[in-house]
């Protein structure tokens, strides 16, 4: 929420139309190709659905009859498998599963009635996935195009602690306007999504090309040869005559960040080094920082005021000549800044409203520097600043730490089994998230398998999560492989 100004932007400049933003959501028209780039090269999307039928219900009933209405042999075979996800703000239905079930039910008993047989359910890795969204009556049932959501690029090797979503980071690169024209830098850079979406950006490189597939290639009515041509299109890719630098005082984030560069073969234009943000100095060429520093929430530092404090030293001492574009949570961080913002725009990072701010930084006094021409605010800048009811009246982050010292007061005994109970639930989670990812390895090798077999003839190094990439110039286009997992030691092994 926060990114469909962005991806209405993304949307038109791919040459679609009717181009409309809505909430968390943006629609548009196109065919075939259009839904297939519009998953292969949009950057702030997370996933793209084509809408099959819309139509009014009033209660569970009425949308198993709209669903029966369907000729569901034009999407789904019997020797397929599917699954329902569902989207529902209603007071009538209260309960997306129960819609999903009901969606399910009115698609089995049709297959039944007709066939005698029917489809089964695959929740972890079905054929074909269908979206249903209601607003109150309004129902629209969809097809998902994308299945894993399109922020799952397939570079990230692994991951550091409260990790950066990719569109999240995409977007937050293209809000600041920034597309490869000076060096960029993100010196808390942790697992390192800033430094490779910001490559890709500046070298228009399609997000798609890591991904290993798209629920659109099992559906019935798939064009192999089209989205061949769509993904080995190199046309629209330009050279990146800058540079990208990330640090982290962590050495383990840096190793991490390094791990994944590499395996979006990105090495050529990112460097990552271990460094403490206290020892940045000022960059010798024209830079843009973009950071999004601990907020206290899901990470924190000893001393958070004060490592926002040592951000705004070093941004006024050290960043002069430049923008920076800090993420955060917190009023009270911000505060320790201080320096004033030349906007300051709402975006949420999960469910944290959080503001994304512009710092732009000059050498002396702010009268000086409006004497000798200089603009801290654009016109946009002034008139977004200027739109009301930008952030909500009561702030989360205020509310939040009310409870936090709320909580602080309260019984230590009861905060204990809290935490108890939170630990035990972990475990098992982690326990589960084993089980399914051993699972879900051994699909995505037989996947790959066949893929592979059906696909022939690439070249260059693994690229798409173990595909190789066609060339028709012959060059090579390769990516750093994918690295074989160790579950036991946790770790990827050395080889190349």
């Amino acid at each position: 929420m926060g990114l469909e100004p962005v991806l209405a932007k993304e949307l038109t400049q791919l040459g679609v139309q009717d181009v409309k933003a809505g909430r968390r959501m943006v629609s548009f028209t196109g065919d075939k190709e259009t839904m297939y780039r519009a998953n292969f090269q949009l950057h702030t999307a997370i996933r793209i659905l084509k809408p099959i039928r819309h139509f009014k219900a009033k209660s569970a009933d009425d949308v198993y009859e709209e669903i029966k209405k369907i000729d569901w042999t034009q999407y789904i075979e019997t020797d397929k498998t599917f699954a329902v996800d569902a989207v529902v703000f209603s007071e009538e239905f209260r309960h997306s599963k129960f819609v999903s079930y009901k969606v399910k039910d009115a698609i089995v008993d049709q297959f039944r009635e007709k066939t005698g047989k029917r489809p089964n359910i695959s929740v972890t890795n079905p054929d074909i996935r269908l979206n249903i969204h209601i607003a109150e009556d309004q129902c629209t049932l969809s097809l998902d195009s994308s299945g894993e959501s399109l922020h799952r690029r397939g570079y990230r090797q692994e991951s550091v602690e409260a990790p950066l979503n990719e569109v999240l980071a995409a977007g937050m690169i293209l809000m600041s306007g920034w597309q490869g024209d000076t060096d960029f830098i993100d010196p808390m850079c942790g697992s390192g999504t800033l430094l490779i979406e910001a490559a890709l950006i500046a070298k228009n490189m399609a997000p798609g090309l890591f991904r290993k597939e798209y629920a659109f290639e099992k559906w019935p009515d798939f064009d192999a040869d089209l989205f061949d041509r769509i993904y080995n299109d190199e046309s629209l890719e330009r050279e990146f005559k800058h540079h990208i630098y990330g640090y982290d005082c962590d050495i383990k984030a840096v190793n991490t960040a390094l791990m994944n560069v590499k395996a979006a073969g990105l090495t050529s234009d990112i460097t990552v080094i271990q460094q403490d943000f206290k020892d940045f100095t000022q960059p010798q060429t024209k830079s843009i920082i973009i950071t999004n520093p601990p907020y206290g929430e899901r990470i924190s530092t000893p001393d958070l005021l004060g490592t926002y404090k040592m951000i705004g030293e070093r941004l006024k001492h050290q960043f002069k000549g430049n923008d920076a574009w800090v993420l955060s949570y917190r009023e009270e961080c911000f505060d320790q800044i201080g320096l004033k913002p030349s906007i300051k725009i709402p975006l949420y990072n999960g469910s944290l409203e959080c503001e994304f701010r512009k710092y732009q930084m000059f050498d002396g006094k702010l009268k000086d520097f409006r004497s000798e021409g200089g603009i801290v605010k654009t016109e946009e800048e002034k008139q977004q600043m200027a739109e009301k009811h930008r952030f909500k009246k009561i702030r989360e982050f205020k509310q939040r730490m009310e409870e936090t010292e709320q909580n602080e007061e309260a019984d230590i005994r009861s905060f204990t089994f809290h935490r108890h109970d939170l630990k035990k639930d972990n475990r098992e989670f982690r326990k589960n998230r084993e089980d399914r990812e051993e699972q879900h390895d051994r699909k995505d090798r037989n996947g790959r398998k066949d893929r592979d077999d059906r696909r022939g003839g690439y070249k260059g190094s693994t690229n798409r999560g173990g595909h190789e990439r066609f060339d028709r110039s012959g060059k090579d286009r390769s990516f750093g492989k994918k690295k074989d997992f160790d579950k036991k030691n946790r770790r990827f092994d050395d080889e190349d």
